[in-house]
Formats: C-alpha cells, sequence, structure tokens
C-alpha cells in the first residue's frame, strides 16, 4: 500500500473524508500565506513527503503547549506524528521510560545528527548551575546543549522555549532562560501560551513543501502566523475607531462586542494570527470569547503586559 492511500485510508477510518482532507489542506495554505494553487501541493507534501526524524524536549514547562498540539483533530495528532514525521521521542506521550527512554534519545540523535528536527517546549533554568532543572538524572542546560546543536533545526513552541515565558518572569528566581540564549542557535520560535497547533503544523509542512523553514521576523517567529498586529485583524477593530469601548465585562458594551482596548486588551501591540485560524478547530479565539488579548506572543508578557486589566495608553 503506497504511503499516500494509507495515509487517506487512515484518515477515512476516522471519519475524515478526502474532501475534508482537502478542505483542511484549504485551511493550512491560506495560513501560511500561500495562494490557492499551492493547495494541491501542501495535500502532497502530507501525503508523499519522507517522514522528517523529530524528538521533542519537555523542559521546564507545563505540558500546556503540548497538550494543545495533542489535542489538534485536522489532521489528528496521531496521523501528523505517525504518517508525516517520525516522532522518534516525547517525554510526555512516549511509552518508554528510564533507560529504554534515554536510549530511544540517544539512537534517534545519534542516527539522525544533521537530519532530525529538535522541537522544545519550556525554558532552561541556569540557576544553581543548572540544578533547578533536572530529567533523568541529567541537567535540562547540559541535555539541550548537547542536542541541540547536533539538529538540523531547533522549533520552539511556546513562549517559554521561545523567551523564557513565565517561570522567566520576574523575579526569575531559576535564571529560567530561552533555547536561544542558552544554546546560542537561531531558533524557529512559535511563541504563545500555549500557541496554535495550526502554526506548529505550518511550520512543518513549510519545511515539507519547500525544503526549508518559513521566513521570520525579528524575534525568530514564522512571518506567515506572526506577521500582522492582533488589533489589525481583529472584528471589534470598527469599535475601536468608532471610539466605542468595554469599561466593564458585565456591561451592555461587553454584551454589544465593544473593543476591549480600555480592558487592557494587548492586541495593539501583539503580532499573532488568533483572530483568523482562532483556537479549538476555529471554534473561538480570547477577544472572541470576551476577554482582552494578553500578548502571550510577545517576549517577556508576563512581566510586559502586567496587569493584564490595565490600559496600555
Amino acid at each position: 500500500m503506497s504511503q499516500e492511500k494509507d495515509l487517506l485510508d487512515r484518515l477515512e477510518r476516522k471519519g475524515l473524508s478526502r474532501r475534508d482532507f482537502m478542505k483542511y489542506c484549504g485551511a493550512l495554505t491560506a495560513t501560511m500565506g500561500l495562494s490557492s494553487a499551492y493547495v494541491p501541493k501542501v495535500a502532497a507534501a502530507l501525503k508523499n513527503a519522507p517522514r522528517t526524524p523529530v524528538v521533542w524536549l519537555a523542559m521546564a514547562e507545563c505540558t500546556g503547549c503540548a497538550e494543545a498540539t495533542l489535542r489538534t483533530t485536522y489532521p489528528w495528532i496521531d496521523t501528523l506524528l505517525l504518517d508525516v514525521i517520525s516522532l522518534d521521542y516525547n517525554d510526555t506521550i512516549m511509552a518508554p521510560s528510564g533507560e529504554a527512554a534515554e536510549k530511544s534519545l540517544h539512537d534517534s540523535v545519534t542516527k539522525n545528527t544533521g537530519k532530525f528536527l529538535l522541537v522544545v517546549d519550556g525554558s532552561i533554568p541556569t540557576g544553581a548551575d543548572g540544578n533547578f532543572g533536572v530529567v533523568g538524572g541529567k541537567k535540562m542546560i547540559d541535555v539541550i546543549k548537547e542536542i541541540a546543536p547536533k539538529a538540523l533545526a531547533v522549533i520552539c513552541i511556546g513562549t517559554c522555549s521561545s523567551y523564557g515565558g513565565l517561570p522567566a518572569a520576574s523575579p526569575n528566581p531559576t535564571q529560567a532562560k530561552s533555547i536561544s540564549e542558552v544554546t546560542g542557535l537561531k531558533t524557529v520560535n512559535i511563541p504563545g501560551c500555549p500557541p496554535n497547533p495550526i502554526n506548529f503544523v505550518g511550520t512543518v509542512v513549510n519545511y515539507l513543501l519547500f525544503g526549508k523553514l518559513p521566513a521570520l521576523d525579528d524575534k525568530g517567529r514564522p512571518l506567515f502566523a506572526f506577521g500582522q498586529l492582533i488589533h489589525d485583524q481583529c472584528p471589534r477593530r470598527s469599535h475601536f475607531d468608532a471610539g466605542e469601548f468595554v469599561t466593564s465585562f458585565n456591561s451592555e458594551e461587553a454584551r454589544k462586542g465593544f473593543c476591549l482596548y480600555q480592558m487592557g486588551c494587548k492586541g495593539p501591540n501583539t503580532y499573532n494570527n488568533c483572530p483568523a485560524v482562532k483556537y479549538n478547530e476555529g471554534t473561538s479565539w480570547p477577544v472572541q470569547a470576551g476577554h482582552p488579548c494578553i500578548g502571550c506572543s510577545e517576549p517577556n508578557f508576563w512581566d510586559k503586559s502586567a496587569p493584564f486589566f490595565k490600559s496600555i495608553s
């Protein structure tokens, strides 16, 4: 059975038709900022590309980024992992433990040096000589310094691995740092607390389709996802321009969907595609649900954006 037929058969057994698959490819193509002419090519990349080895390391994190990715359903994450990429190691979902897990990590890195994608969620504690973060008897800082230079590329998923995130918030007792700060390597950053899974999928598909990772902004973020301010895409923007603001969550203005700027919305300072792709399969996103954006895809947002419910003006 060909790889393409096997993938489509697996999807159909889960209730996803070929038409649904092409519809997802269309949405993914649009998210990546490509013209509709690329839809068949994106589909072909998902169906036929050689399986790229991936090692996923969990550092100082809450598992929210992994949870958000595991909960994506188009495509189902097992289909993405088992048919499109080869997930050789993941601290959260792997079956092995102890020495068997360590062997899986060592074997994959050794066999695929220079060929595997390293995905990291979580920051790196550097305080107390790195002893604030230890996994399997090894310091996180030592693990990342050993493995990251051997990868084809390092993809940081979530704000913690991208910029330090919550662990690095003041007073930062563990002296947590981002992956790039610790390794000195240029990383592809997909920030968010948590990030939208489609931005991770789009980054991987960009590599499968073009043989390279997507163009990045000056903060290491893929431009297709982080090239515009939330404020410029927000469906409440017309209320901002008209001077119509929510001043209390339990108010008629809130029920009418007025602008949340005066409630602390950080959309004018935040780059992300939340209004376009939303979360939970395009169901909603914070502002649509009546909550101001807290700027979670920006560096140092825990300190820079706080207090979250105070206007930035």
